[in-house]
């Protein structure tokens, strides 16, 4: 009875054993074969390209996992090796301390590059349609929507909707999640105000102690670079460890060698959004924090797409993109990785993330003004102004909502003084009603007699 018992017992371990190395073999990637650099590559090489079978590869800067199901004259290892021959021609290479990374300029990254330069950068003329009396507000919601997202990708859990309201009525965060979105909205304010500075390890280290203020564990870690080897990028669903970042040690010289590469750019020239791709990149890779590491590289991302003057990277809400695409941004790494430190993997999914992020913001830009001129019916009324009209169009679509100063204040960027005056005038016009909290401050919610006041008015 005992052996059977036994035996049923080292059955079922065997069980586990073997569902577990499954269910690692499915999380891990695949490691590619060897790269061989063989005299029969070359032909082989040619006739892919002429086919238009590593255009296609290229385009898209696919992996060994995806790139073994496109062979189809030649072997899954055939079409890799010539794949790769054609990277390595191609190949720029850069060092960071004793770390070689390479990367290859696609066809695809040419041509968006040239779309970026042309809509991204230059004057305030551009198509995407922002006039400039509206720019400030633009920017103040695509700031808070890149706060939002990126603390939400980090665990934050409070809603969009709550951490506006947060935000544009500067209240005082209740739990960690809206004191990670406060963060990262002050962060990305103090960014803007320095993005013509140049960047310093002492900088770096005040954006995350921004970043981090009262979110870590250990209120020590805010602010400083990691002094041990302790940390690794975890795969959280099977504790797998994906990436050991580099020994604590070397953190100085790749800090001060990616400040170098920040602020330097009159040697090898390397184009700013790919450029700004490796910084985000590599602060990932050497993760010299605790905690904190992916805000911070994202940060750092916006600040030299500003510093080199793409003004509108101010308005794109990068990490909404990458929180929609997490798999793909953190595969992005795995295989850069995994392919002998190839940044292309990552260069090519961060310029999707930004084509997607201003084909967003176009919208964005298009709602918010069929907004204005659904507004503009409410500025027919005697003494309601631009702002007073937008603040009767909330009311008017949500009938539950309550205003204070302050949000008025942060929404259209005006003083306190001109807020409350637009508030008090649309009391005194009926549309608005005031509700006392406390001896000094005050909220507004629309009045019962606001559709009979309204139809009053448009008449």
């Amino acid at each position: 009875m005992i052996k059977i018992k036994i035996a049923r017992f080292l059955n079922n371990l065997a069980i586990l054993f073997i569902f577990v190395l499954k269910i690692r073999k499915n999380s891990m990637i695949e490691m590619p074969p060897e790269f061989k650099k063989e005299d029969d590559v070359i032909p082989l090489m040619v006739k892919l390209q002429n086919e238009g079978v590593i255009k296609d590869i290229q385009d898209n800067y696919l992996y060994w996992d995806k790139i073994k199901y496109k062979a189809k004259s030649c072997s899954a290892e055939e079409l890799w090796n010539a794949v790769k021959f054609f990277r390595y021609l191609r190949s720029s290479g850069i060092s960071f301390g004793k770390y070689r990374f390479g990367y290859v300029i696609t066809d695809y990254m040419q041509r968006t590059l040239h779309q970026f330069d042309l809509n991204i950068g230059g004057t305030l003329g551009s198509n995407v349609g922002i006039a400039e009396t509206d720019k400030t507000k633009f920017m103040i919601s695509s700031i808070m929507e890149e706060a939002i997202s990126s603390s939400q990708m980090e665990g934050a859990s409070t809603t969009r909707k709550k951490a506006k309201e947060m935000i544009q009525q500067e209240k005082k965060p209740k739990n960690k999640s809206e004191q990670m979105i406060m963060n990262n909205y002050i962060t990305m304010k103090h960014i803007v105000q320095h993005k013509d500075e140049e960047i310093s390890p002492e900088k770096i280290l005040y954006l995350h102690k921004l970043i981090t203020n009262g979110t870590l564990e250990d209120v020590e870690d805010e602010g400083m670079f990691r002094d041990n080897d302790e940390v690794h990028v975890v795969n959280h669903v099977n504790s797998e460890v994906v990436h050991t970042p580099p020994p604590h040690e070397e953190l100085e010289g790749l800090i001060k060698g990616l400040c170098d590469f920040f602020n330097n750019d009159n040697q090898n020239f390397i184009h700013p959004i790919i450029k700004g791709s490796i910084i985000h990149f590599m602060i990932g890779w050497i993760h010299p924090f605790s905690d904190g590491n992916g805000r911070t590289a994202r940060a750092l991302f916006y600040w030299y797409m500003l510093k080199r003057g793409y003004w509108l990277t101010e308005y794109l809400s990068i990490s909404r993109i990458i929180k929609d695409t997490k798999a793909q941004y953190e595969k992005a790494y795995l295989y850069t990785e995994a392919d002998g430190n190839d940044l292309s993997y990552f260069i090519t999914y961060h310029i999707k993330t930004m084509e997607k992020a201003y084909a967003a913001l176009k919208e964005y830009i298009s709602r918010k003004q069929r907004e204005v001129v659904q507004a503009a019916r409410f500025m027919r009324i005697s003494g309601v102004n631009e702002r007073m009209a937008q603040i009767l169009k909330i009311l008017n679509d949500d009938s539950d909502r309550v205003l204070n100063i302050k949000e008025m204040e942060t929404r259209f960027n005006v003083s306190n003084f001109t807020a409350r005056t637009d508030l008090k005038a649309l009391v005194d016009l009926g549309f608005l009603e005031i509700i006392h909290v406390n001896k000094k401050k005050q909220n507004f919610i629309k009045s019962n007699n606001f559709d009979r006041v309204l139809k009053k008015y448009i008449q």
